[in-house]
């Protein structure tokens, strides 16, 4: 097991998360919390792949990484995913089409997001203390 390689994409998720609880607090941008949030979902999924030395797909679709790691944790309400997986943008330039998330989208998105880094922690028996001031 590599617990090096799990904490290294835990702290980077930590970053996404910390930064999309401070942009939430102080009622920023929807869009720019979204991003943070579906990042930090994503390396926090990926961190069961770098535990087990298993190679981690160059993929942002949060269900097909889920589909890799579903045996390690459950969650009940896969709805979410498809949510945060659109969060995710592909170009840096504005589009027309692509709108704010609604703020409580965004809150439902968040609480899930921190009980999932919360719950990986726990699973890979990683102290959530040492990622946060690392």
């Amino acid at each position: 097991m590599n617990n090096v390689s799990a904490k290294e994409w835990l702290t980077k998720s930590w970053h996404n998360l910390s930064t999309a609880i401070l942009l939430y607090d102080v009622s920023h941008y929807t869009d720019i919390i979204a991003v943070e949030l579906h990042y930090s979902i994503e390396k926090t999924l990926k961190s069961f792949l770098a535990y087990s030395n298993q190679k981690i797909p160059k993929t942002h679709d949060l269900i097909e990484i889920y589909a890799l790691v579903d045996e390690n944790i459950t969650i009940e309400n896969e709805t979410i995913l498809s949510i945060a997986t659109k969060y995710h943008i592909e170009e840096s330039y504005p589009t027309v089409s692509r709108s704010l998330p609604e703020r409580y989208q965004i809150k439902e998105v968040l609480d899930f997001a921190m009980t999932l880094f919360d719950d990986v922690c726990t699973k890979l028996n990683i102290d959530k203390n040492d990622l946060i001031n690392a």
